[in-house]
């Protein structure tokens, strides 16, 4: 697959702000497996100057993926002035230097270069699809910098210089096709977009499903931004005539066409339910509850988690931004990044990013979605949750672990992967090693 793809606008029914739909985690590399080189030893970095620390974040402000980042570069903005205003990180204010992705991954490795080396930020929070995080590592793969990434992803990838505040396969996708296959049914469609994410989801699902007596009877794709839902319709009637599971892996508008028709076929929840990994709040607004209701997501955080630290993550973020905006997992996993890596620099006392990395490990935060944890492997222990879309748009938590669940970024149901792990404080282990 081409590093650009198809950035045909997405179209946008109901609503202006399809926040989190357009999960396009396209990438240059279309195969499941990685490997990875460790970087060189870290360099200092001048990042505390003054009475500021200097931090970057780089999301898109414009173009395609404007309407999903704008909102995670709000609950960043906002967990920075919530710190400055407690008296910032090792007495210093944070200074956010925002940069603009353009939704154009080339400009991605440039502001990120940036940000580096002319601003010498002490850490970068940034990207949402796959291809901006694969098309900026190298660059903090070669600098050996930081970035913190905050979208739940295809996994299959453990960078040293990137820590994972999203969800690894194993916290959103594989436990809800077991919660599937116990209350739902063991036959499966598959559904998806026609990029890494949504295929290398499909590969994980139909090993587990292989492995645990579940059966996928049909696979399809359309093209990112396409529309023309009408022959995967067909087929799933046509593979599922007695219903059966939707496993849904669709972004964009392709969604909003999808949910309609499947609608106006008949098959509904009832018989036909489906399950999404990037359908969130404001996609319900988008495509319409009439459409959504009774239909399935699977995600680590809701708006309805019913927390103390949440619902003042929810009063805050409605009092800064209006009372008509709604929270969802990737702006929660980018709120929780800030706050685990000030904590990282605080423990460090120094902004150097060697010890910072250390630091990290081990760190914890009562986040709004629960307790997580900071791993070695860069990935944070998460609850997941399955939610149901209810009346109001928001989602009835019909599911949750009864406690965090452990990160594994190499999948275990892939055979090219499975007995591999990820443990940056062992310098023998690092970013892929072969467990005992």
């Amino acid at each position: 697959m081409t590093r650009e793809f198809n950035r045909r606008k997405f179209l946008i029914y109901g609503s202006a702000s399809l926040t989190s739909s357009i999960f396009l985690k396209a990438c240059a590399n279309n195969t499941p497996v990685a490997t990875e080189t460790a970087p060189p030893a870290a360099s200092p970095v001048a990042a505390a100057t003054g009475d500021t620390i200097k931090v970057g974040i780089l999301h898109s402000l414009s173009g395609t993926m404007a309407i999903s980042e704008k909102s995670v570069v709000d609950a960043e903005k906002l967990a920075i002035k919530e710190i400055n205003a407690s008296g910032g990180v090792l007495g210093k204010q944070i200074e956010a230097i925002t940069e603009d992705g353009a939704s154009n991954w080339d400009t991605f490795r440039e502001k990120a270069t940036k940000l580096i080396d002319q601003d010498k930020v002490a850490v970068v929070f940034g990207c949402w699809t796959s291809a901006s995080r694969k098309n900026v590592k190298p660059v903090f793969e070669s600098k050996n910098h930081m970035l913190w990434y905050p979208v739940q992803y295809e996994g299959q990838e453990c960078s040293k210089n990137i820590f994972y505040t999203g969800a690894a396969p194993n916290q959103q996708i594989e436990p809800s096709v077991d919660w599937l296959l116990k209350n739902k049914g063991k036959e499966f469609f598959l559904v998806g977009s026609d990029y890494v994410f949504p295929r290398t989801a499909n590969t994980i699902i139909k090993a587990q499903l292989e492995a645990l007596g579940g059966k996928t009877v049909g696979e399809d794709y359309l093209p990112l931004g396409n529309t023309e839902v009408t022959p995967i319709i067909t087929k799933i009637k046509q593979n599922l005539p007695n219903g059966g599971v939707i496993y849904n892996t669709l972004n964009g508008d392709s969604n909003v066409a999808f949910f309609k028709q499947l609608k106006g076929a008949g098959l509904t929840p009832d018989k036909y339910p489906s399950m999404s990994v990037s359908i969130a709040e404001e996609e319900v607004k988008a495509i319409g509850v009439e459409y959504l209701k009774g239909h399935y997501a699977a995600w680590n955080y809701f708006q309805t988690v019913d927390t103390p630290a949440n619902k003042k993550f929810v009063a805050a973020f409605k009092k800064e931004y209006g009372e008509n905006r709604v929270t969802n997992d990737p702006m929660e996993a980018a709120y929780v990044a800030v706050y685990l890596w000030k904590q990282a620099v605080e423990k460090a006392a120094t902004t150097d990013l060697e010890k910072v990395r250390a630091a990290a490990y081990g760190q914890t935060l009562d986040a709004p979605e629960g307790k997580v944890t900071m791993d070695a492997n860069h990935h944070i222990s998460k609850i997941v949750r399955i939610g149901e879309v209810r009346q109001d748009g928001l989602f009835d938590i019909v599911y949750a672990t009864p406690a965090p669940v452990e990160p594994v970024p190499w999948n275990q149901f892939v055979k090219e992967t499975k007995g591999f792990a990820c443990d940056w404080n062992d310098p023998n282990k690092g970013g892929k090693y072969k467990k005992a």
